[in-house]
């Protein structure tokens, strides 16, 4: 099974495409390839505020971020539960 969503990172090259580094990853997930592609030329266009001669947008497979389960609450030994 494929990943759950994919986000867009921002890279930005010194020499053309090579040699490439990660600028930025935005935080919109996208939940198919084909809708992450379709929002590259946009989300590009929107962040090309940094200091490389080239940036390129590419979608990449995320994994759900461990923060977004649901919070354990602590309860007193002495309390009953269910």
């Amino acid at each position: 099974m494929g990943p759950g969503f994919y986000v867009i990172a921002i890279m930005g090259c010194a020499d053309g495409s090579a040699g490439c580094t990660p600028v930025a990853t935005m935080s919109t997930r996208y939940e198919s390839r084909q809708a992450c592609a379709a929002a590259t030329t946009s989300t590009l266009a929107a962040n090309s505020d940094f200091d490389f001669p080239t940036l390129l947008a590419e979608c990449r497979p995320a994994k759900a971020p461990s923060a977004e389960r649901a919070p354990r609450i602590k309860v007193p030994a002495n309390t009953r539960q269910g």
